[in-house]
């Protein structure tokens, strides 16, 4: 009995034993062990952590009152989910023509759509003093001798408009306003309107662009005064390709009213012609020639006309390295006026030329001569000579002050002595002028 006993006692533990070890076993081979589950449950609960706080910066930053207002006393509604932010309308480009030069540019300001429709405006006043004597040709103590207000845009993919007005002791007038074709066939580029007529350089300028307070001589006692050969017409020009120069041949028709030419009827037209070559010397050097002729009727009598020519040559140094201390500008014209006169196959030829010179010699000083002379158009015996001295302060790209010593010896046998100064001012997007 005791060893039966002894016997049954040892089966009951090893059926015990392999009872609970069976599962044991099977059940390693299925779960991953203890350690894993817990580095798991805790990566699962930093995660949670996370989140939890990213909604939190959500919420206050949605419940948040916007930078700069209070907070209502009551309670504020749900805040409504921030929405994307919009792009800023960006002006689209215009096509050119034909689909094969690529877009068009926008001129001015392309930060909004709506400037596509709204021209670059701008104002400039020429403030002009003067002291000193001149028996023949006296100017004003003070005045404001002209502003100019400026209007400039791209009409559509073919065409830009320019308009300037010049209000003058004298009233308001249209001194341009034309519009500018620039991708006709054959590689024409057509100007229709009233415009400045391209015959020689100072011409073409408007007064406040010029580098002295006054005009040269020749251009009062040839071309007609301060507003020139400008009248209501068409002009074409078109580069001529080569590889010595760069060339632009321009041929103009006006109406033949104008400080020079006068139109008694219809078929009285004034044509002018130019030629203009251009041609870098070196990095810092451009030489820029031109000749000129223009052709018209005159008031003597009805058949009589009127010749003129011009030949001009510009040479500008502008050093790259020294670009804002360094530069000098150098300039003449000479003039040439064929006029019939009263008398039948009578003419009188009158000559004139200037030569100036500009010299900047620190950051936003100029010093500047020029001489002049001239006879006069209608009296060739008579001719008039000027010497000039200026200096011109820049104090920015807005605006110059200038002080000119003049001195004129008139055919008359009188002597002029004028201290000039000159006040210019700009206010908005005024436009490049001819280079």
């Amino acid at each position: 009995m005791p060893r039966m006993c002894s016997w049954r006692r040892a089966a009951v533990v090893a059926a015990v034993v392999v009872g609970f070890a069976g599962p044991a076993v099977s059940g390693q081979q299925a779960a991953p062990p203890a350690p894993d589950i817990a580095a798991l449950q805790a990566t699962i609960e930093q995660l949670r952590q996370q989140l939890d706080a990213l909604e939190r910066k959500v919420a206050a930053l949605q419940s948040a009152p916007p930078t700069g207002v209070q907070p209502a006393a009551s309670t504020p509604a749900p805040a409504a989910p921030v929405a994307a932010a919009e792009p800023a309308p960006v002006a689209p480009a215009l096509a050119a023509p034909g689909g094969d030069s690529g877009p068009v540019p926008v001129y001015g300001n392309t930060s909004a759509a709506s400037k596509i429709f709204n021209p670059d405006m701008a104002v400039i006043g020429n403030f002009v003093g003067s002291a000193g004597r001149n028996a023949v040709a006296p100017l004003p103590a003070l005045s404001l001798n002209e502003a100019e207000v400026s209007f400039q845009a791209v009409v559509d993919p073919y065409a830009r408009a320019d308009f300037f007005l010049a209000a003058s002791p004298d009233g308001l007038e249209v001194e341009e306003g034309f519009l500018t074709f620039p991708t006709l066939p054959g590689g024409l580029l057509v100007k229709v309107g009233k415009l400045k007529a391209q015959f020689g350089k100072v011409n073409t300028l408007h007064a406040h662009t010029l580098p002295w307070v006054d005009e040269p001589l020749p251009m009062k006692n040839l071309l007609g005064g301060d507003e020139g050969l400008n009248d209501a017409g068409v002009s074409v020009s078109r580069l001529i390709p080569n590889s010595v120069m760069f060339l632009e041949a321009t041929g103009e028709v006006y109406n033949g009213d104008n400080g020079v030419f006068t139109s008694q009827k219809r078929s009285d037209l004034t044509y002018v012609g130019r030629l203009r070559g251009y041609r870098d010397l070196t990095e810092g050097t451009n030489l820029d020639l031109g000749t000129s002729f223009a052709f018209g009727h005159n008031d003597t009598r009805p058949d009589a006309t009127t010749r003129l020519f011009g030949v001009d040559a510009t040479i500008r140094y502008r050093p790259l390295r020294r670009a804002i201390y360094k530069r000098f500008l150098g300039r003449t014209e000479l003039f040439w006026s064929r006029r019939d006169t009263a008398t039948l196959d009578d003419q009188a030829d009158a000559f004139g030329a200037y030569v100036s010179g500009d010299y900047q010699f620190a950051r936003r000083w100029f010093a500047g001569g020029r001489y002049d002379w001239s006879d006069r158009a209608e009296d060739p015996t008579r001719r008039d000579t000027s010497g000039s001295v200026l200096l011109t302060y820049w104090p920015s790209e807005f605006s110059q002050i200038r002080g000119q010593f003049r001195r004129t010896a008139y055919a008359e046998g009188v002597d002029a002595n004028e201290v000039l100064f000159q006040f210019l001012f700009s206010i908005g997007a005024h436009g490049a002028h001819s280079f």
